[in-house]
């Protein structure tokens, strides 16, 4: 594996990887951040170059100083040849098994691999498997807008029942003084590191949310290093009040508008949300969003 920088082949390899979409989604978002200022200063490595079968996305070697934040410590996976994975996962040049890491793909031939690796390192994982949501590809927004459909009519959400919800609510984004907001029901975080990596997203990326009538957030999501949309939540007091239903209206028409990729996991045990969702013209990807948390014995 080799780390490609050149600004000419990080495009060509993000517009190669919108043909495996949605199993891609993880590197393609984290490449598309790199491209576009790169906030988090993550660095890609290939397998081969162009007909590469295996990319990583991973902070470069100056941002994982923090041995147990496995936040920061993420990688990305994509591979078009999962029988080749296993020797490259094991090299210490590609993963450092020494930390805490985190795992992210859309791939579900991934598990067994990084099992056995992580056993043949003394490392313990913690595997968590979801339904992976978007609202469409980027190759079937470029053919909408080459036949000149309105993309924001195409993909319409059911209108907010306005009459239904409290008074003096607004759709706001959100900034960093939010952030403790954000991580303390987040099922991934409600920790100090965690709370500097929302922190970090809420500083960089799109966060959307809705104020209540006291004027603080009632219900967000935040985008985060890889153009998923994370952390969504809402107030057990402002639920089914078509709050969510706002927040992913104005997500559909500024990310769209801003030609942001997007897409998100949400665990099939959530039945109401995943109906709504597909309600709201959202598609459920049977790949698969899956996480790998992984902890070397010495740290359990």
């Amino acid at each position: 594996m080799f780390v490609i920088n050149e600004p000419q082949k990080l495009q060509l390899l993000y517009e190669s990887l919108e043909k495996s979409i949605p199993e891609s989604f993880k590197v393609y978002g984290a490449i598309f951040n790199i491209i576009n200022k790169n906030p988090f200063n993550l660095e890609v490595l290939v397998d081969a170059w162009p007909d590469y079968q295996i990319v990583i996305t991973r902070p470069k070697k100056e941002e994982m100083t923090d041995d147990l934040d496995h936040y920061t410590n993420t990688y990305h996976i994509f591979t078009k040849a999962p029988d080749n994975l296993e020797e490259i996962l094991a090299c210490s040049q590609v993963i450092n098994w020494e930390q805490a890491f985190q795992i992210q793909g859309c791939q579900e031939d991934l598990n067994e691999t990084i099992r056995k690796v992580s056993a043949s390192k003394s490392v313990q994982v913690d595997y968590t498997r979801t339904m992976l949501f978007s609202l469409g590809t980027p190759l079937e927004f470029k053919t909408l807008s080459n036949g000149k459909e309105n993309l924001t009519q195409m993909f319409k959400l059911s209108k907010v029942d306005e009459a239904s919800r409290e008074e003096n609510v607004s759709s706001v984004f959100l900034d960093t003084s939010h952030a403790r907001l954000v991580n303390e029901p987040w099922k991934f975080g409600k920790n100090e590191r965690s709370l500097k990596y929302v922190e970090r997203c809420l500083q960089n990326f799109p966060a959307f949310g809705v104020l209540g009538p006291e004027g603080l957030p009632v219900s967000w999501v935040v985008m985060e290093q890889s153009c998923e949309l994370r952390m969504g939540y809402t107030v057990p007091k402002y639920r089914q009040q078509g709050n969510m239903e706002l927040i992913y209206h104005h997500v559909r028409e500024y990310l769209i508008q801003k030609k942001i990729p997007f897409y998100f996991h949400v665990a099939g045990s959530k039945e109401i949300i995943v109906q709504k969702l597909i309600s709201f013209g959202f598609k459920s990807h049977p790949c698969g969003w899956h996480q790998w948390k992984c902890n070397p014995k010495k740290y359990c």
